[in-house]
């Protein structure tokens, strides 16, 4: 692995385990639950999380991002432990796509962001950034539920 993708990619597994402690907390009646209005339910946050996190797996074999990949499996609309398993796979997933990802790439090549280009290794820090944001609406709903945010959560994110 190169050593830029390297260090991004130790912040980025910083950043993670929010999202696992988030899911440890989380009951499948949780993930039904909308705020009203146009928001989607938290299952469909969630849900989107991993579609987004697929599209950056798939970025780093074709040095493109598309973001218009969708999945067809609704059970991660009702169940956690679906949702668990899938991050964890898609984990693994960009963590062997990393690996792969080498010296020449990082100098020779960018992250084509559909009509603008970052270099690769910055490419991990917009998806840090991405988790932020999941992050920040995820906090807005455990609110609207009166559900308590771990110290951890409440120290990162709020």
């Amino acid at each position: 692995m190169n050593a830029d993708i390297k260090q991004f990619w130790d912040l980025n597994r910083m950043y993670t385990p929010l999202r696992d402690e988030l899911m440890a907390s989380l009951t499948d009646d949780d993930i039904a639950f909308a705020p009203g209005g146009e928001n989607p339910t938290l299952g469909e946050l969630c849900r989107e999380l991993g579609e987004t996190q697929y599209a950056y797996v798939q970025s780093f074999q074709t040095f493109k991002i598309d973001f218009s990949y969708r999945t067809e499996d609704e059970s991660y609309l009702s169940s956690v432990a679906k949702l668990t398993a899938w991050y964890q796979q898609l984990d693994k997933e960009l963590e062997a796509v990393l690996e792969t990802v080498t010296d020449d790439d990082v100098a020779n090549k960018v992250m084509d962001r559909d009509g603008y280009e970052v270099p690769v290794h910055i490419s991990l820090d917009i998806l840090r950034e991405a988790l932020l944001i999941f992050y920040g609406k995820v906090s807005v709903y455990l609110k609207a539920m009166g559900r308590e945010r771990t110290e951890m959560w409440r120290d990162w994110i709020g």
